[in-house]
């Protein structure tokens, strides 16, 4: 996974740009691949932990009604909370996570259902993912295909 983060942070140093994440089931494994290629503290700025529906909607933004009406999972929500961290950490780019990692499914929605999202000045782009295995297994795919989502978005 280390060769993704660095072909992100490299993408970013190409555009002279810098990354934010907003990050739920993953909780902070976004950020950490990033962090663990030297050199990451010119393009990180930094990360979100927003595992708690209501810190989305305090702290990333989210529209409440939204939440309401969808629940925390789902590509609208993702695509803010990536669209909050570009903003409140100043950044040029925003990633994010959000999805069910289990055991068990949450508000109806299954386990290995995540959405991964991509925000730019370029504009969006959300990932729709179902993913299978254990709970270590969905949080480690969905860090992985969020970066790739990522490189992705910047290639």
């Amino acid at each position: 996974m280390t060769s993704v983060a660095a072909a992100v942070l490299a993408l970013l140093a190409r555009r002279e740009w810098t990354i934010a994440t907003a990050e739920s089931l993953t909780a902070g494994m976004v950020s950490s691949e990033l962090a663990a290629v030297p050199g990451a503290s010119a393009h990180l700025r930094g990360g979100v932990v927003a595992y708690a529906t209501d810190v989305k909607r305090t702290l990333l933004g989210v529209d409440g009604a939204l939440l309401r009406r969808r629940g925390a999972v789902d590509a609208d929500v993702a695509r803010q909370m990536a669209a909050g961290a570009r903003r409140l950490l100043t950044a040029d780019v925003g990633v994010a996570t959000t999805g069910v990692a289990g055991p068990d499914a949450q508000d109806g929605t299954p386990v290995g259902t995540v959405f991964v999202a991509v925000a730019t000045p370029e504009g969006s782009h959300v990932v729709d993912l179902r993913l299978a295995g254990s709970r270590h297994e969905i949080r480690t795919a969905s860090t992985l295909r969020a970066l790739e989502a990522v490189v992705a978005h910047l290639s």
